[in-house]
């Protein structure tokens, strides 16, 4: 861990800076993908004052998952994904309701030793840099593959779904949505926020949908 020190330089991403370090919400199962909208229930101290310091500030959180270890504080993915804070209300028993808009995945740098609460990072955008850019592979996305596999999945976990509002989406959109908000173990969204492009976002997520439906990876049925 890396004693606190001068922030990290920004970095300019089509002529927006994004911050060099930010503070960290770590949520086992929960990611967070570019351009993809997070709500969230803010309740303990430490990250109500996450908030009140990111509002005064760039607005931006960093989500990542804590690793299914021992350890504390437990050590944490080596990928996450920067956040803006885009709306926000606070409710009469203190509690904040914000959403996040995603921006750019990271890499974690080196946990900063800081003197707030909750634990702040350097991070590094270089490997995710085309997130500011619309992914030309959401072209190549089967969306009659997709939805055949979302159909059994929700059956079979008994969700339900607005198939309306699901057929008129972009397919980035809804491949975003469905990783972000299907009950997928941490390790699998992981995988999912991980992916390189849509369209293996994609791939992953009919493989994940059909396993959890009953059905192997390519499409038989585990017995």
């Amino acid at each position: 861990m890396k004693a606190a020190s001068a922030p990290k330089a920004a970095v300019r991403v089509h002529g927006r800076e994004q911050p060099g370090a930010v503070p960290l919400f770590p949520i086992a199962g929960s990611i967070l993908l570019p351009r993809g909208q997070l709500p969230l229930n803010v309740f303990e101290p430490r990250y109500l004052r996450m908030v009140d310091d990111a509002l005064g500030g760039s607005r931006v959180i960093g989500m990542i998952q804590p690793r299914e270890a021992e350890g504390t504080p437990p050590p944490l993915y080596g990928v996450g994904c920067t956040g803006r804070i885009t709306s926000f209300a606070e409710t009469g028993d203190g509690r904040y309701l914000i959403t996040l808009t995603g921006l750019l995945r990271f890499h974690l740098s080196t946990e900063l030793s800081a003197r707030t609460p909750y634990r702040q990072a350097e991070i590094d955008y270089s490997a995710f840099l085309s997130d500011a850019d619309p992914d030309p592979s959401a072209a190549l996305v089967d969306r009659e593959r997709l939805f055949a596999a979302m159909r059994a999945y929700l059956d079979a976990e008994k969700l339900s779904a607005d198939w309306a509002q699901a057929a008129a989406a972009p397919t980035d959109a809804l491949v975003n949505s469905l990783a972000m908000g299907c009950p997928f173990a941490p390790n699998e969204k992981q995988a999912l926020l991980e992916a390189p492009t849509i369209a293996d976002r994609a791939d992953c997520l009919i493989a994940l949908m059909r396993m959890s439906g009953g059905e192997a990876p390519d499409g038989s049925i585990v017995q």
